[in-house]
């Protein structure tokens, strides 16, 4: 009985290896952040249920999950070293799969997101194709680049959704602008990484913002980073109806100007650790935020 106990916990561990490997949770933030987009912005036009029962839209989402738990495979097999400095718990668990079995799934992940965008057309094939070699190049050159390596990351974060609009051929402002606040904290999540990261990243040879410019110079480009991203939520919130998602925008100030207190105050890892969870909660409270665009007409379509 223990031995099926130890198998059953081993099993377990390796499953939690995994997940946490391509990152689950944040794919399962993704995703959800994809059909309320879908919804509520991107086609509001339509029934709730004709958009949750589109195969074709199904597809590209599954498409694009597999391509970036591919990513995150990737990504973390390049970074192996460093995160064992930097996460030594998190890459322990990680280690629990070996290399060799999670790059067989990387390569298993890529071809499946291959195959299924093939369903939908050739364009599709092209795109993800294009997407899995960009992660694939920023994890193995350009990462280790000031710069562009931090733009590229912030691309590639936000390349998922361009599919899903590309999809519905809709290029309203409002989307155009949503995306630029999106970009605009992913960019300042990905400073503040390279300032949480940098006692590995040094030991490594990285050239990222702060090595290469130094911690205040970093400070000063999150601080410029901040004052720019007030441009879209003032037009988010002025020129767009937007519904009740504006109090989302105004309580993002509030957490972006405490953010920018706490960025000129902090030393530590640890500091550094909370700037990035502040802005993690920002992202995630940004996509359940899309259901108060229209909430009453959503019940309406719904119902």
């Amino acid at each position: 009985m223990s031995l099926i106990n130890r198998r059953n916990k081993l099993l377990l561990l390796k499953f939690f290896s995994l997940f946490s490997v391509v990152r689950g949770y944040n794919i399962l933030i993704i995703v959800l952040a994809q059909y309320l987009a879908s919804i509520f912005i991107l086609a509001p036009q339509l029934p709730v249920q004709a958009i949750l029962l589109d195969l074709n839209l199904f597809i590209i989402v599954f498409a694009g999950a597999l391509a970036i738990a591919g990513g995150y495979i990737i990504n973390n097999f390049y970074d192996s070293e460093k995160d064992l400095i930097n996460r030594p718990k998190k890459t322990r668990l990680d280690h629990f799969v070996s290399q060799k079995k999670t790059l067989t799934l990387y390569f298993v992940l890529n071809l499946l997101s291959v195959i299924v965008a093939s369903y939908v057309s050739f364009r599709a094939v092209l795109f993800f194709s294009l997407y899995i070699f960009g992660i694939w190049f920023y994890s193995h050159k350009l990462k280790r680049m000031p710069f562009i390596g931090n733009l590229t990351s912030a691309i590639l974060s936000i390349t998922p959704f361009f599919a899903v609009f590309i999809y519905y051929g809709n290029f309203d402002p409002v989307i155009f602008v949503h995306a630029t606040f999106l970009f605009l904290i992913i960019a300042m999540r990905e400073i503040v990484k390279d300032l949480e990261n940098l006692k590995g990243d040094l030991a490594l040879g990285y050239r990222t913002i702060p090595i290469v410019l130094g911690e205040n110079a970093a400070k000063v480009l999150i601080t410029a980073l901040v004052a720019i991203t007030i441009i879209p939520i003032y037009l988010l919130v002025t020129r767009f109806d937007i519904g009740y998602m504006n109090y989302y925008f105004y309580g993002s100030v509030i957490l972006l100007l405490l953010f920018l207190g706490l960025v000129w105050f902090s030393r530590a890892k640890l500091h550094y650790l909370l700037l990035h969870n502040i802005l993690k909660f920002i992202i995630v409270a940004g996509v359940f935020s899309i259901l108060l665009i229209d909430i009453h007409v959503v019940l309406g379509r719904i119902f």
